[in-house]
This record gives structure tokens, C-alpha cells and sequence, in this order.
């Protein structure tokens, strides 16, 4: 008899939108970077300070993670569930890129980082689920190969996150210089991120009303350690 557990196919095509929108959007820093630098009038360490932000979050945000689960000795994300911990970690990331939208048109670069932070610590949550979930959704002996399939289309949308950026600012998708992304008009930018935050409501929508999406509960305690 076998005891396999099959694909769940239509969850695993939901999750690896999440997949996408991870490298689609921190590939997008690349622009944003010089365009804070002049329109911020930003040294070089100060525009540095932004995939500074971003990325640290990821620690930050796991840490966080890591430090409840100790104290409680619960998985936290379990008890949500996968499900859910992926729908927070989007509205979450939503609610950081609005407060990017407020920090650029009111000239406060500390509150850009403070949005982009937030918007990272929305991904650190989502991708602290995401690798157990895609797993879950299938036999356990091929949940490597779901977390890989994964990381292909993250890698994906990091490979055309600049050129559909650039497209949608600039028209072409040819490389943009500096020079030419520092002039770019600020409502341009605005537009940007709220389609960003739009779109990061609309994957949390469809991932919270799929039928197919199991919600991925894991009440499991956590195992002690000394370290």
C-alpha cells in the first residue's frame, strides 16, 4: 500500500507567489537606492543604510521569532499556522510599504527606512513559514524539492524585479543609469509602492480565501536547548 502523501498543487502554486514577491521587491532596491540618495541628499553611507535596514530586519524578525519560542515554549508560527503567519507577514509588509508612501512625501528619510523595515520583517515572517509549509504540503521525503522550487522562482523575481520596475518608471528595458533614476518624478515612486502595498493586500486576500490553502497548524512544543 502506499502510504505517499500527495502534492497539495493548489496550495503550493499560492505559496510560491509568496515565493516571488520576496525577490520581485528586494531586487526593486536597486532603483530605489540612488533615487533616495538625491532626492534625501544622502552621502554614500546614509543610501547604504537602506539595504541596511532591509536586510537586517530578516535577523532582527527571525530573532524575535526564535527568542518567544524559547521563553514559551511554543512555536509560535505553528500555533497560528503557516496559513495565517503568511497572511500577517503580508499585511504587515503592506503597512510598511504605506509608510514608505508617507515617509517620501513628507521628505523624512528616517521614516523610509522605518517603512522598509517594516516591510522586511513582513518577509522575515512570511519566509519563517513558508519553507515548513511548502514541506507540509506533500510528502515530507520531497519537501526539498518544493523549498527548491521555491527558491528558483525567488530567484526569478529577483532576476526581473529591475527590469519590470524599470519598465514600469521608465519605459525600456535597457539598464537605467543613476543619473536618470535620481530625476525620477516623485509621483512616479508614490505609484510605485502603492501598487506594491496593493499587491501585497491582494496575495494576502488570496491566500487567506483559498479553499485549497490548508492552515497549516503545528502544535508541537519546541525541543529545549542549551545553546
Amino acid at each position: 500500500m502506499n502510504n505517499n502523501k500527495e502534492t497539495n498543487y493548489p496550495a503550493l502554486y499560492t505559496l510560491i507567489i509568496v515565493f516571488f514577491f520576496w525577490g520581485f521587491i528586494a531586487a526593486g532596491n536597486s532603483i530605489f537606492i540612488p533615487f533616495c540618495k538625491n532626492y534625501f541628499h544622502l552621502d554614500q553611507f546614509q543610501s547604504q543604510l537602506i539595504d541596511f535596514a532591509f536586510y537586517s530586519a530578516y535577523y532582527i524578525g527571525a530573532l524575535v521569532l526564535f527568542v518567544s519560542g524559547t521563553l514559551t515554549g511554543r512555536d509560535i508560527i505553528g500555533k497560528w499556522g503557516y496559513k495565517k503567519s503568511i497572511v500577517y507577514g503580508l499585511l504587515f509588509s503592506a503597512l510598511g510599504a504605506g509608510a514608505m508612501i508617507v515617509a517620501v512625501e513628507v521628505n523624512m528619510y528616517l521614516g523610509m527606512l522605518i517603512g522598509l523595515f517594516i516591510v522586511a520583517l513582513g518577509f522575515s515572517l512570511q519566509q519563517t513559514a513558508a519553507n515548513p509549509f511548502a514541506v507540509l504540503l506533500g510528502d515530507p521525503k520531497t519537501g526539498a524539492s518544493r523549498v527548491n522550487l521555491g527558491g528558483a522562482v525567488n530567484s526569478f523575481g529577483t532576476t526581473i524585479g529591475p527590469l519590470v520596475i524599470g519598465y514600469a518608471l521608465f519605459g525600456t528595458f535597457e539598464t537605467i543609469s543613476d543619473s536618470e533614476i535620481s530625476n525620477l518624478p516623485l509621483n512616479k515612486v508614490v505609484y510605485l509602492y502603492i501598487g506594491v502595498g496593493l499587491l501585497f493586500i491582494l496575495a494576502a486576500a488570496l491566500f487567506y480565501f483559498s479553499k485549497k490553502v490548508p492552515l497549516g497548524i503545528n502544535n508541537e512544543p519546541m525541543e529545549s536547548s542549551n545553546k
